[in-house]
C-alpha cells in the first residue's frame, strides 16, 4: 500500500473534494458562497464532449479558442443547460457508467466558451448548482462579489451613531464564519449609522480591524458585503468601514463604546507563530 505524508490538512483534502464541500455549506450558508466561488474559479471540471483536436493528439490545453463539442441536457421545461462536474466520479455517476468521452478543463475556460448558455454543475448529484449567464459573466469579470459603492463621511456631516434594537444574529453568525475564514480581520465591530444628509433611515455599519495588503482588503470587503447583503434583516443595506485604532469619528465610537462581535482568536496566531519541534526520537 502506498502511504502519503500530508504536510498540511488542505493537501489531505483534494480540490474536488474541498470544491464539492463548499457547494454543499455554500447551499445553505452565505457565509460560504465567497470561498465556493472562488475555489470553482481556480478549479478544473469536467464535461461531456469531445474535441477533434483531443483524439488528434491526446492531452491538449484547450483555451477558449479551442473548437469543442459539448454535450447539452434538455431540463424539464424544454431548456438546454450545458452540464459540468467537479469531479470525475461524479460525472460517470450522472451518465450512469454508459461511455462517453469527457474533457478536463479550467472552469473560466469553460464559461468563457460557453457564454449565454446556463450551466449546471453536478446534476444529479446531491448538491447540485445552476449558473445562469449573467452570473456567469459576473464571476469572470469580478469573481463573484458585487464591488462596493465607496463613499467618504464629510468631516461637518452629523453622523448620530447607535446600536440596533433588532440584532441581525443571522447576518453576524454568517460574517463570523467568513472572518474566521480569513486571517485578515483582527476584530469586526457593529453599529447603526444614520447620516441624515443621505439616508431617510439608518444604516447597518460594520466596522472591520483588518491587516494585510491593500488588494486583500477589497476583495475581503466584497465578500463581506456579499454575505451581509444575503443575510441582512429586510434587505436592510450595510455599510462597512475599515477601524483605525486611534482615529476620531466612527473608529472611536466602535472601539470605545461597543464590544467587537468577532475577536480573532489570538490561540491560533501563536500556534502558527511558535516553530514546532519534532519530539518523535529517532532510533
Amino acid at each position: 500500500m502506498n502511504t502519503h505524508h500530508h504536510h498540511n490538512e488542505h493537501d489531505a483534502m483534494s480540490g474536488s473534494d474541498e470544491l464539492e464541500q463548499l457547494l454543499k455549506l455554500a447551499a445553505s450558508q452565505p457565509a460560504y458562497r465567497p470561498a465556493f466561488f472562488r475555489q470553482l474559479l481556480d478549479a478544473t471540471v469536467y464535461i461531456l464532449g469531445d474535441s477533434e483536436q483531443v483524439q488528434l493528439q491526446g492531452e491538449i490545453t484547450l483555451d477558449a479558442e479551442t473548437p469543442v463539442n459539448i454535450q447539452h441536457w434538455e431540463k424539464q421545461d424544454g431548456s438546454s443547460v450545458v452540464p459540468f462536474f467537479s469531479s470525475l466520479a461524479l460525472l460517470q455517476q450522472a451518465v450512469a457508467e454508459e461511455e462517453h468521452p469527457f474533457i478536463a478543463m479550467p472552469t473560466r475556460v469553460l464559461f468563457e466558451i460557453t457564454q449565454g448558455d446556463h450551466l449546471f454543475l453536478n446534476p444529479k448529484a446531491e448538491y447540485s448548482k445552476e449558473f445562469f449567464p449573467d452570473e456567469v459573466a459576473m464571476l469572470l469579470a469580478t469573481g463573484g462579489v458585487v464591488k462596493p459603492v465607496e463613499r467618504d463621511i464629510e468631516q461637518e456631516t452629523q453622523l448620530l451613531l447607535g446600536q440596533p434594537t433588532e440584532y441581525p444574529a443571522a447576518m453576524i453568525d454568517a460574517l463570523t464564519t467568513l472572518f474566521s475564514q480569513r486571517k485578515l480581520v483582527r476584530r469586526a465591530f457593529l453599529a447603526l449609522i444614520h447620516d441624515r444628509e443621505v439616508d431617510e433611515q439608518p444604516n447597518l455599519l460594520i466596522g472591520l480591524d483588518v491587516k494585510g495588503e491593500q488588494a486583500d482588503i477589497d476583495a475581503l470587503i466584497s465578500e463581506a458585503g456579499m454575505v451581509a447583503s444575503e443575510t441582512a434583516p429586510n434587505d436592510d443595506p450595510v455599510d462597512f468601514c475599515l477601524v483605525e485604532e486611534n482615529a476620531r469619528g466612527v473608529s472611536h465610537y466602535l472601539v470605545n463604546h461597543t464590544q467587537p462581535f468577532y475577536q480573532r482568536r489570538w490561540g491560533s496566531w501563536l500556534r502558527n507563530a511558535i516553530p514546532s519541534t519534532d519530539v518523535s526520537s529517532s532510533v
